[in-house]
């Protein structure tokens, strides 16, 4: 087995573990025997249609930056990307009230809740204030998010959802678990085998539809960076809201717009 390889299934048994924990956490918190993964149930839409599922192809996005940060510094923080894609965010679309006050999805998509609350000066670190999540659930983020090393979390819940009626515990629960789940699929085995090459854009989307359901290519957006557009460095999924706990299935995905990569995109690896 080559040495990758095994860091890799020790890592996927390692969430696998933390997963297993929190399971275990909302079960013992009254959560009910209903469901193994209650944080997709307990989200409240709050007046929106869907939400886009942004992760991170790692490699490629510390490739991309000019000045790359913690997290792309320091090996001990990509365990994450050895399973797949990492967590950028989980974003609910435009919510009625703000559309009601005449703001258009582009402002939402720009501002999000700093619409109703400015955001601070200062780094994420010193602008937010740090998450009250139980250890299992922080074990589980830091695995999804590497980003959480320079306080993306706190970012994208001051941005995102604290505006709206999303705990931090279950926002953030479920978009582990979302992770997890794209992270499980055949489309992700695809770009794990091409790692470090380069494959036709067409070929990524047959991908993720031999994986997810035929048409379904019409949720994905690829975002690609560097010269010409042609390094992958993040994938953002179009899910709808109501049926959240249905995800990955055919029929909760929703049509995002086209992103901006090259005919031919670069799979990064780290060396």
């Amino acid at each position: 087995m080559a040495a990758g390889d095994e860091r890799r299934r020790g890592w996927r048994a390692a969430r696998g573990l933390a997963a297993l924990w929190l399971a275990v956490a909302w079960l013992l918190g009254g959560a009910g025997l209903a469901s193994a993964e209650p944080s997709l149930e307990r989200l409240e839409r709050d007046g929106f249609a869907h939400y886009t599922l942004a992760l991170t192809w790692h490699p490629g996005f510390c490739e991309s930056r000019s000045r790359p940060p913690r997290e792309c510094r320091e090996p001990a923080l990509r365990h994450g990307a050895e399973e797949g894609f990492v967590l950028h965010g989980l974003w609910p679309s435009l919510p009625s009230r703000f559309r009601g006050r005449g703001t258009d999805r582009r402002r939402w998509w720009r501002e999000g809740c700093f619409l109703e609350q400015p955001q601070p000066d200062g780094g994420f670190c010193r602008a937010h204030p740090p998450l009250a999540l139980s250890k299992a659930l922080g074990e589980a983020l830091d695995a999804a998010m590497p980003g959480r090393a320079s306080c993306l979390d706190r970012y994208q819940f001051a941005k995102h959802a604290a505006c709206l009626s999303l705990p931090e515990t279950d926002y953030f629960a479920a978009a582990v678990t979302l992770v997890e789940r794209v992270n499980a699929s055949a489309f992700v085995d695809y770009l794990m085998i091409h790692r470090g090459g380069e494959v036709a854009r067409n070929d990524l989307i047959h991908a993720f539809e031999a994986a997810f359901g035929t048409g379904t290519g019409r949720a994905l957006r690829l975002e690609c960076g560097g010269r010409g557009h042609r390094l992958l460095t993040e994938i953002r999924l179009g899910i709808d809201a109501e049926a959240l706990g249905d995800f990955p299935a055919a029929d909760s995905l929703v049509r995002l717009g086209r992103g901006r990569c090259a005919g031919r995109v670069r799979i990064a690896d780290f060396d």
